[in-house]
């Protein structure tokens, strides 16, 4: 791709957002009702692309619960206030009261007590038990340190998630993660991410991951754009991991490594589009802290916003718009794409006449001025 030049000394690729490009209809449209959004990773199939996002505003075991038994997957994040506190639902019913000016300090004064290993067991626990499919984040960081607990209590889907992610992690204050080494050791499929590009994505293929989330995390209420100065637009980031993922198919002789988009999801349109240009899935946060069973009561934060050093989030007041099977399948009563988002998806794939994932992946997609 043709690099533009920023000044003498410097060039860069022009990168796209995906709300500068569309999703071009074809000649055959189809039946919305005749469409399969299935998905499917590792042994486990799910009926939507979709895995709700390890974000304390978002996911408690209830609505990971939830959205299981709707179709869909929903992440417990396990650094989170369900794994630091006995009842953390007082203190949620706190953070919704916050003044903005003493939001950031009040999280970082509530993530700093100790993650209790004992409570990770009985949140994966309290969701097994449910019989549905559970998954469970850790940092990084923290991966070393609680994986056991989370393995012995029966996960599912391990994922480990940050902002940025790389196989090959330089510290001289401690011995970094060799993913490599330890997703060979698990008996549980593996999404690792945030990456952004086709070199650190590939990297991360090669260690053995099932999945790749591509892109940081933090959705709308993350700040790393202004605190760090990092960012990729999601379009170009998500259509280069996907090809990152077709040439380790060729690699590795057949293994098939999924591309989970992450972050920026709002709308409708956004899954539908970030399927289009490459992802097999998407992780969503957002409009699930609009459902009137969201933990966060109609507020919406990740994990970045609490950072004991350097927030990189905010939280946000983005209401309640309905329930969590209104936001999935409708009927939805907005016209701006925050409820019914599988109703749209399939709407999306029809009007362009593919049936199932892997073929909308194929759908033509123009560039358009933003």
């Amino acid at each position: 791709m043709a690099e533009v030049e920023i000044g003498r000394g410097k060039s860069g690729r022009r990168a796209y957002e995906l709300d500068e490009i569309g999703i071009v209809p074809s000649r055959r449209t189809r039946d919305p009702e005749e469409v399969s959004v299935a998905w499917q990773i590792d042994a486990y199939r799910f009926e939507m692309p979709l895995v709700v996002a390890p974000m304390d505003s978002v996911v408690s075991p209830d609505l990971a619960i939830s959205i299981g038994k709707l179709g869909g997957l929903a992440a417990l994040d396990l650094e989170g206030l369900w794994t630091r506190y006995e009842s953390p639902e007082p203190l949620l019913a706190e953070i919704t009261s916050l003044e903005d000016g003493t939001a950031t300090r009040r999280l970082q004064e509530l993530y700093a007590e100790p993650i209790k290993e004992e409570l990770i067991g009985r949140r994966i626990k309290e969701i097994r038990d449910a019989g549905v499919t559970v998954a469970a984040r850790l940092s990084p960081q923290r991966t070393a340190q609680y994986h056991k607990a989370v393995i012995d209590a029966g996960v599912d889907l391990f994922v480990i998630r940050g902002t940025t992610v790389s196989a090959e992690h330089v510290s001289g204050r401690s011995e970094p993660l060799n993913l490599k080494q330890f997703i060979y050791d698990l008996d549980v499929p593996v999404i690792v991410g945030g990456c952004a590009t086709y070199t650190a994505a590939l990297h991360l293929m090669r260690t053995g991951a099932a999945g790749v989330l591509v892109g940081f995390g933090g959705g709308s209420g993350h700040t790393t754009r202004t605190v760090l100065g990092v960012a990729v637009p999601m379009a170009t980031a998500v259509s280069d991991v996907a090809a990152a993922r077709r040439d380790y198919l060729d690699e590795s002789g057949g293994r098939y490594v999924h591309v989970i988009a992450d972050g920026g999801m709002r709308q409708s349109g956004d899954i539908a589009k970030a399927l289009a240009v490459g992802a097999d899935a998407v992780m969503v946060g957002s409009p699930f802290a609009r459902a009137a069973e969201a933990p966060g009561r109609g507020f919406h934060w990740g994990s970045e916003a609490h950072h004991e050093e350097l927030p990189r989030g905010a939280r946000l007041e983005v209401g309640s718009i309905g329930t969590l099977e209104q936001i999935l399948y409708g009927p939805s009563n907005v016209a701006d794409g925050s409820m019914n988002l599988i109703g749209a998806l399939r709407r999306a794939m029809a009007t362009s006449g593919y049936s199932d994932l892997k073929e909308f992946q194929r759908v033509q997609v123009v560039v358009a001025p933003h």
